[in-house]
């Protein structure tokens, strides 16, 4: 289910932890709200704001070691996704089917949304995208939770520039201010560029979602077979809002895309 630890993820996955804990650390030595309720006894805020830093670190690792998807064999494909050599057959049959492919670097057959990503060298299902802060693919398995690890990272780091705002300290020139101020400064501008970059990133994951498609089927629909030839707001998988987001956060599965595709062609008259 999990990568190597120690692959070749393992600078990015220390850089992010040890720059997380860093900045936690500055926050508590300098005089922000945190070190003030602290110094006065009130340790519920600060143990809450070192929990919520330790369960997107854990949420972060799970993301970036998790097995996104990868398609290892043919067999696997029919095992995971439950389709049958009967209904394999039946849907390559229906009018519109196309041939499923096979992927021409691990020469494996792909099902449908499936793509080879040249970094992990491995066909993953359901690709949304290679990310470089996990350094993993996005994928069928940890997609959910990759949105997941960004709605709590999101928390944190607006909770981490509010305790940044207020740390800074009052001095009567820059020289001295940056002196007293300097790392909080720091760990101040790393906080909001970061909260910035996740709110892009977690707003345009929620919209493919409940519109049920990937960053790669958004971003290269002309070149994809089994989408091209549908209208620019066509979207065979979408099955409305709700439902979409019902499936992707609450059903624990992986899905037979082809029989969601041809289901107006499948469905028994």
């Amino acid at each position: 289910m999990f990568k190597n630890v120690f692959g070749s993820g393992f600078l990015v996955r220390t850089a992010h932890t040890v720059l997380t804990w860093a900045v936690t650390l500055v926050l508590f030595l300098h005089d922000t709200d945190l070190r003030k309720q602290e110094a006065r006894g009130e340790l519920l805020q600060p143990v809450l704001f070192v929990l919520l830093v330790l369960v997107s670190v854990l949420l972060y690792f799970a993301v970036s070691l998790m097995d996104p998807g990868f398609v290892f064999s043919d067999s696997d494909v029919k095992f995971t996704l439950g389709v049958s050599d009967e209904e394999q057959e039946m849907i390559t049959q229906t009018p519109k089917a196309m041939r499923q492919r096979r992927c021409g670097y691990c020469l494996l057959q792909q099902p449908m949304r499936a793509k080879h990503c040249p970094t992990c060298k491995h066909c993953v299902l359901r690709y949304d995208h290679h990310c470089p802060w996990i350094e993993n693919c996005v994928g069928e398995r940890n997609h959910r939770w990759f949105i997941i690890y960004l709605g709590v990272q999101l928390i944190a780091l607006i909770w981490g520039f509010h305790l940044a705002w207020s740390g800074f300290s009052y001095a009567p020139t820059w020289n001295l201010w940056l002196q007293q101020n300097g790392f909080l400064l720091a760990a101040f501008c790393l906080v909001a560029v970061f909260s910035v970059v996740v709110i892009l990133l977690l707003g345009s994951h929620l919209y493919l979602v409940s519109c049920n498609t990937t960053t790669w089927e958004f971003m290269s629909r002309h070149r994809i077979s089994y989408l091209k030839h549908c209208g620019a707001d066509e979207n065979p998988f979408d099955q409305g809002i709700v439902r979409n987001l019902w499936s992707f956060f609450c059903l624990c599965r992986t899905v037979a895309w082809e029989k969601v595709y041809f289901r107006e062609d499948s469905d028994p008259v």
